[in-house]
């Protein structure tokens, strides 16, 4: 459903932030949501925030901000990040799959250029589900109200995508799970609405686990019955162990009410599911390591860990606020609490058993640098970014030419002593003059938390 834009005024948005206490950052408190990786490099680091996106190229000694307009979306929403091993960035949006190739510095909306009768023009979709291939392929799946949805495959890193044969006018496709050391299989989940049977009845909404061998060409629907679901039932494919195809996690979303996950293994590629973990938290990733450690994030919970491959699992003494973890072969990073009680947006360990800082918001170098006539340059850097730095209190640093970016007044407050200055991150509320957000969920779709 589109919604018209609100304008704001900029006495309207000052005294909206004023008002606040704290304002949050597109209603949300400011914290780290995401971590993902450039396969084969220990230097690159790229974090989701609820006010963006950071990337880092120093193993997390410096990281640089990207606004929300820039890669594609606004509002109280998260894209999914997959990165290439050639450093291009995907990014799941509303309007399509976002993909950056220089960088970050400008972003374009894959098959775009396309005409409407191409059948693997995916822009103007919602991509709600992504992964990437180890060959490279990079696999997305819609979930749009009121229209066929589908799941597309690319082997050219996303200048063209084909359908592989899920079309749906029932289904929204919802997460994708590529096997690491077989690219041609890959897990597929979808969740169905509500349906009005031919008699006249309710047929009620269910879900979808599919599984491919050959890369697309042919599907086979994989049990559900092992599986508890929730009031609003969805079920997602959370990970594939990296050394087995056939040793796959998924989660059932809010099967614990009211907020908690249960997590169920299958050693034989989803012909049957055993429960392994029940949360009262929702399960935020699930990693399993080359030595096959197995790591559940929850944000309230802490992280959970087996030392059988998934079999069984036992929470952690001492772990992170971790709404997010990623192990980037070498080291495991969580996004743990900015402020009080991890003092770290993101963390780094060896063993998920002590964690470190790598990195705070206050730590920020500034916006990504890029050329004039992008919208980083223009509307990141120019206009958003030095409220952003004043709300944080990150201290000022001049562009690498010498010509500090054109700053507008803003901030009302030093971030660096406490939650309340570091939540009064508004984005600029004063500097941006519309604002447009967009929900496409539509009434009976669940929410993955």
């Amino acid at each position: 459903m589109r919604r018209t834009p609100v304008l704001w005024s900029a006495t309207a948005a000052v005294a909206l932030l004023l008002a606040s206490a704290p304002a949050r950052a597109n209603g949300r408190f400011p914290t780290s949501v995401s971590v993902s990786f450039r396969p084969g490099s220990t230097q690159d680091i790229y974090l989701g925030v609820t006010y963006g996106f950071l990337i880092s190229h120093d193993d997390g000694a410096s990281f640089r901000w990207l606004c929300e307009q820039n890669v594609g979306y606004e509002g109280t929403f998260d894209p999914k990040y997959r990165v290439a091993a050639d450093g291009t960035i995907y990014a799941t949006t509303f309007e399509g799959l976002r993909v950056s190739r220089d960088g970050g510095c400008s972003f374009e909306t894959a098959t775009a250029g396309a005409p409407t009768s191409d059948p693997g023009r995916i822009a103007g979709i919602w991509i709600d589900a992504i992964d990437t291939g180890p060959d490279g392929s990079v696999w997305v799946g819609t979930a749009e109200a009121g229209r066929p949805n589908e799941v597309f495959r690319s082997t050219d890193g996303a200048r063209t995508f084909q359908p592989v044969g899920l079309t749906s006018t029932v289904t929204w496709w919802k997460s994708i799970a590529v096997a690491p050391s077989r690219a041609q299989r890959a897990y597929v989940t979808g969740y169905q609405v509500t349906q009005t049977a031919p008699d006249g009845g309710v047929i009620s909404p269910t879900v979808h686990v599919e599984k491919t061998d050959d890369a697309g060409q042919s599907w086979t629907s994989l049990p559900i019955g092992d599986f508890l679901l929730g009031t609003s039932p969805l079920v997602l494919v959370e990970e594939v162990a990296p050394d087995d195809p056939d040793l796959v996690f998924v989660r059932s979303v809010r099967a614990v009410p009211p907020a908690g996950d249960k997590l169920y293994r299958s050693t034989d590629g989803g012909a049957t599911w055993a429960e392994v973990l029940e949360t009262t938290d929702t399960i935020r990733n699930v990693v399993m390591r080359a030595d096959g450690t197995v790591l559940v994030a929850t944000a309230m919970g802490g992280v959970h860990r087996s030392t059988d491959r998934g079999a069984s699992f036992e929470p952690l003494a001492i772990s992170p606020q971790a709404a997010c973890l990623g192990d980037r072969g070498d080291a495991l990073f969580a996004c743990g609490a900015n402020w009080e009680p991890d003092l770290f947006s993101l963390g780094r360990s060896a063993d998920a058993a002590t964690w470190s800082k790598v990195f705070r918001f206050v730590e920020m170098k500034g916006p990504l640098d890029c050329p004039v006539g992008t919208v980083q340059r223009d509307v990141c850097e120019a206009q958003l970014w030095p409220s952003v730095r004043e709300q944080f209190g990150v201290p000022e640093e001049p562009r690498p030419d010498g010509d500090p970016a054109p700053r507008e007044p803003g901030g009302c407050c030093d971030a660096r002593g406490g939650a309340t200055g570091a939540g009064a991150i508004a984005l600029g509320a004063a500097v941006v003059v519309a604002v447009r957000r967009r929900r496409r969920r539509c009434c009976g779709e669940p929410d993955p938390g």
